[in-house]
């Protein structure tokens, strides 16, 4: 169903048009995630080549106690994205917090999340808010006086490049407050071929997801894109330490967006997500130009995911 004017999200159209005249034309990674893009990734975690949400769920279930004793009590838990269906009751069941807070741009996907969480903890006030959470955010004002965990898992943090990553690291430390704590999901270096199996499944589940990006753009927009002038296409950029996602134009395509018209030879791509994958040093160097000091971390077996609980500190004006 097309939307009106009235109910497209202005930055979503302004995204769109900026980025697709950029010299290397790229759309932000976060507006992959409408309820159909959404549901697709959650298809996308239960591939057997997938392994992020596999090993990070079973990282949980093993050193849950840890993380637990070291969260602390009687906080509210903020989660930067919807809860997932598996993680996020983890948490939950071991902190016991006295609110839950999720956040998330895709309004729909929220509320359904949210309404889950809130069936399996009766006792549990449920606040979602419907944000954009690289942007400013307004906590409920019910959870002003309690400690505040963040939970920022899959890895999330990889879609921003490293000097945006950084910001996204101080906008949280701005949001939870001094003191808060964040438990955070990173995903590590390994061999290429398992990385491009992750991210270009032979079920064409992640190829569905990635060009939901353009049968949102047609919806939303009133766009022309011709669809199956494009296809998905994972790549691993070494010198950046990340896998890309990219929309290869098979053919020489043109389309009009909102009056504008763009052309794309073929061969020419859309960049539409970034990955990138951390060693233990990076990951907690990450942290602490974020404005976190890392308090404990753990990893799988083979090192493939890390999760990192760490304490939001204050500016310092020395070393």
């Amino acid at each position: 169903m097309l939307k009106t004017v009235d109910e497209v999200d202005p930055a979503f159209r302004a995204d769109v048009l900026a980025g697709l005249a950029e010299p290397i034309p790229a759309i932000p990674a976060r507006w992959l995630y409408d309820l159909r893009g959404s549901e697709l990734f959650d298809d996308i975690t239960r591939l057997e080549a997938y392994y992020p949400t596999r090993t990070e769920t079973a990282l949980l279930q093993a050193k849950m106690p840890e993380i637990a004793a070291l969260a602390g009590k009687d906080c509210a838990i903020v989660e930067f994205g919807s809860g997932s269906s598996t993680k996020t009751p983890l948490l939950l069941q071991a902190i016991k917090p006295r609110a839950y807070v999720p956040i998330d741009i895709s309004g729909e996907y929220l509320r359904e999340s949210a309404a889950v969480v809130d069936a399996r903890f009766h006792k549990l006030p449920v606040y979602p808010v419907e944000a954009d959470f690289t942007k400013e955010v307004i906590l409920p004002a019910e959870i002003a006086d309690m400690p505040r965990l963040g939970f920022f898992p899959g890895s999330t943090i990889g879609n921003f490049v490293p000097r945006s990553a950084t910001d996204l690291l101080r906008h949280f430390r701005d949001i939870l407050g001094v003191g808060s704590k964040l438990l955070i999901g990173m995903d590590r270096v390994k061999p290429v071929e398992r990385l491009i199996a992750a991210y270009d499944d032979p079920q064409g589940v992640t190829a569905r997801f990635n060009l939901n990006l353009l049968h949102r753009i047609n919806r939303e927009l009133g766009a022309d894109v011709d669809i199956d002038a494009f296809r998905h296409e994972a790549r691993w950029h070494d010198m950046n330490g990340r896998m890309e996602m990219h929309l290869v134009a098979t053919r020489d395509t043109s389309f009009t967006i909102d009056g504008q018209r763009f052309a794309f030879a073929r061969g020419a791509s859309i960049h539409t997500e970034n990955s990138h994958k951390y060693g233990p040093r990076g990951a907690r160097l990450l942290l602490l130009a974020g404005g976190w000091s890392p308090l404990a971390e753990w990893s799988d077996e083979a090192g493939d995911f890390a999760l990192i609980l760490a304490e939001a500190q204050r500016n310092r004006f020395a070393p």
